[in-house]
């Protein structure tokens, strides 16, 4: 059982990231975290955003965070409605002003704002 988890589950600043490999929309993805006991991964540091960019690598696509759009449009949050301390947009992004909510990672691990019901990788945080 040990080998099916390579690849799948890595740890960063007391966190443990996993992902099974499936895709899925922002609000699936949400649920899906939720009902494995954890959350949507947010990278809360470098640390983190690298724990995560090895799921995206490792499969090659880009993977939603726990973050999205506040009432105010290109501000950013996380899910829980506090501030961002360490964000890693792309160039030139948050570039969708109110119509792209959600933000997916990127496979050199920089941010962009996207709509959220796009199929983007689940990783979760436990």
């Amino acid at each position: 059982a040990v080998l099916k988890l390579e690849k799948k589950i890595t740890a960063s600043g007391g966190k443990i990231f996993a992902t099974s490999g499936k895709k899925a929309d922002f609000d699936t993805a949400l649920k899906e975290c939720k009902e494995a006991g954890g959350s949507i991964a947010t990278p809360r540091n470098p640390g983190e955003n690298d724990a995560i960019l090895y799921f995206v690598k490792s499969f090659n696509t880009y993977a939603y965070l726990g973050i999205k759009e506040s009432l105010i449009p290109s501000k950013f949050q996380f899910l829980d409605g506090t501030q961002l301390g360490y964000t890693n947009w792309h160039l030139n992004e948050p570039s969708g002003k109110g119509k792209e909510e959600c933000v997916e990672m990127y496979t050199d691990g920089t941010w962009n704002d996207k709509k959220c019901n796009q199929n983007r990788l689940i990783v979760c945080q436990f």
